[in-house]
């Protein structure tokens, strides 16, 4: 896996999030987004190793 597609996947799930009108999966959408944003940075750190 690439940092791109992992920011990719972190844009996808908050736009998925962006429709939700149940405020708790807002909440977990938004968590998933974030670790995916977290493991781009990783895997970008790894790259650049």
């Amino acid at each position: 896996m690439s940092p791109d597609e992992a920011i990719e996947n972190a844009a996808r799930v908050l736009r998925n999030a962006e429709g939700e009108t149940n405020l708790a999966t807002m909440e977990r959408l938004n968590e998933l987004a974030d670790t995916w944003l977290a493991m781009g940075a990783l895997l970008l750190q790894r790259d650049r190793a």
